[in-house]
C-alpha cells in the first residue's frame, strides 16, 4: 500500500490568535538549520522504520507540506525538501503533491519552484473573504490578495485548489458568512474545507475569552449556536452546487477529494517529518497491529534531535480507530467490512455503543451501514469519545493526526 508523506514547516509570518499548533514566528536564521534536520530525517527513514518496528513502503502517492506556512521558506529551501523526498521515495506518476499557502506569500520565485518540484495541489488558508474578520485573528491578507493568488495559480496550471474557511470568527454574522460562501462558490475551486472555530485555552484568543477580556476581539466572538448555524449553512450551500461533503470539515467536487487526508481517516500508512509530525506504519510484530510515533512540538528540541514518542496500536485500539476515524467520513462505516477485519465477536462488543448513539440521534444505523447524522457531525467529539470508553486492554493510542 503506497505511503503518504507529511512535512511540517512550523514557520509563519504572524501567529493567528486562535492557533494552538506548533507553529510560530521565528527568525529566518533558523530556517536553514530546520531544513537540514528534516532532510536528514528523510534520508534516515529506513533506520527510523526499523527502530519503530514499522513496515516501510517506498512507493508514495501523496505528499503534503503543511504548517505553519511553507511558503515563507526560501525557494531553494523548499526545493531541498522536495529533492530529499524524491531521493528516498518513489513518487507514483499520479501522486497528489499538496502545499499549504497563506495568501500573499506566493511570490513568483516560490510559484516557479512549486511547478519545478511537481506541486499539483495548493491549499489556501483564507479563513474569511471579509477583511475585518481575517484581520481580527491576525491574518495579513485582503480579499483581493486571495483572488490574485488563485488567478496566478490557475495561469501556472495548478487548478486543484482548496480554500479553508472558518465559522465562528470574531465579528462574523450570518450576513458576512454568506459573503464568504458566495465568494468561494463563485471562484469555482473544487475543494473547500470548513471548520467550526474551537478556541483552545492555550491560544491567545482562548486565554482572553476565559479571562472575559476584550483583546484579540474576544468580545465579538459569535456564540456556539450561531457558529453551528453557520456550519450547517455551509453544508447546505456547498452540497447544493456540487461541492459535496465527504468528511466532517471537507467538501469537494467528484474526483477532487484530498487523497492525503483520506489516508488518515481510512488508517492507511503515512510518515511525518518535522516538528510535531505524526506517523503510522503497520507493525512488523504480531503482538500489535500498527505503530504510531511522533516528534516533539518544540522547535529547539526537534532540531537538537530529541527522541520520538512511540505507541503500539493493539487490534482493539485499531478497531476503535476504525470507528472514530471512519465516522468522520460522510459515507461512514461498513460493519461487515469491520467484521471481516476484526472478527464478529469483537465488533459485536460495540453494539451497545451504536444502540445508544442511534437512540440519541447521533448516528444513522441501517443494516451494516453506520454514519453520523447532521446532529452527530456537530457533536462529533462526543460521538468519538463513546467508542474510547469501550472496555479494552489495549495500550493508549496516539490519536492525533496531522495535515
Amino acid at each position: 500500500m503506497p505511503l503518504g508523506l507529511y512535512v511540517s514547516v512550523p514557520f509563519c509570518r504572524t501567529k493567528c490568535t486562535y492557533c494552538n499548533f506548533a507553529s510560530d514566528v521565528f527568525s529566518r536564521a533558523v530556517f536553514e538549520r530546520y531544513v537540514d534536520r528534516v532532510c536528514a530525517d528523510i534520508h534516515s527513514t529506513p533506520e527510523l522504520a526499523r527502530t519503530m518496528g514499522g513496515r516501510l513502503e517506498t512507493e508514495v502517492d501523496s505528499v503534503y507540506l503543511g504548517g505553519g506556512t511553507p511558503t515563507v521558506l526560501e525557494s531553494q529551501q523548499l526545493e531541498r525538501l522536495f529533492v530529499a523526498v524524491r531521493q528516498n521515495f518513489r513518487l507514483l506518476p499520479a501522486a497528489e503533491v499538496t502545499l499549504e499557502c497563506a495568501p500573499g506569500t506566493l511570490t513568483p520565485a516560490v510559484l516557479e519552484t512549486l511547478l519545478r518540484c511537481g506541486v499539483n495541489r495548493v491549499s489556501l488558508g483564507v479563513q474569511s473573504f471579509v477583511d475585518q474578520e481575517a484581520a481580527s485573528v491576525g491574518r495579513l491578507h485582503k480579499r483581493g490578495t486571495v483572488l490574485d493568488d488563485i488567478v496566478r495559480l490557475r495561469r501556472a496550471g495548478i487548478t486543484h485548489l482548496n480554500v479553508d474557511l472558518i465559522a465562528g470568527l470574531p465579528h462574523q454574522t450570518a450576513e458576512s458568512w454568506q459573503d464568504s460562501l458566495a465568494s468561494v462558490i463563485a471562484l469555482g475551486v473544487p475543494h473547500v474545507s470548513v471548520y467550526m472555530l474551537e478556541v483552545d485555552e492555550d491560544s491567545r484568543l482562548g486565554r482572553e475569552l476565559i479571562a472575559g477580556g476584550t483583546k484579540y476581539h474576544a468580545h465579538f466572538e459569535p456564540d456556539e449556536e450561531l457558529t453551528a448555524d453557520l456550519y450547517e449553512t455551509a453544508c447546505d450551500q456547498l452540497n447544493a452546487v456540487g461541492i459535496e461533503q465527504y468528511e466532517i470539515s471537507n467538501f469537494a467536487r467528484e474526483g477532487f477529494e484530498s487523497r492525503h487526508n483520506l489516508k488518515y481517516w481510512t488508517r492507511q500508512p503515512y510518515l511525518g517529518f518535522g516538528v510535531d509530525a505524526h506517523s503510522m506504519l503497520l507493525s512488523t510484530a504480531d503482538a500489535c497491529e500498527a505503530v504510531r510515533f511522533s516528534t516533539l512540538d518544540s522547535l529547539d528540541q526537534y532540531v537538537a534531535g530529541a527522541a520520538m514518542r512511540r505507541t503500539e496500536v493493539s487490534r482493539q485500539g485499531a478497531l476503535e480507530e476504525t470507528f472514530f476515524l471512519g465516522l468522520r467520513r460522510t459515507e461512514g462505516i461498513d460493519l461487515e467490512e469491520a467484521r471481516e477485519k476484526f472478527g464478529r465477536f469483537v465488533v459485536s462488543a460495540l453494539a451497545r455503543v451504536l444502540v445508544d448513539l442511534a437512540g440519541d440521534g447521533l448516528i444513522d444505523w441501517e443494516g451494516d451501514s453506520v454514519r453520523l447524522t447532521r446532529r452527530g457531525r456537530l457533536l462529533s467529539n462526543e460521538v468519538f469519545e463513546r467508542f474510547l470508553s469501550v472496555p479494552s486492554h489495549a495500550s493508549t493510542v496516539n490519536r492525533r493526526t496531522v495535515g
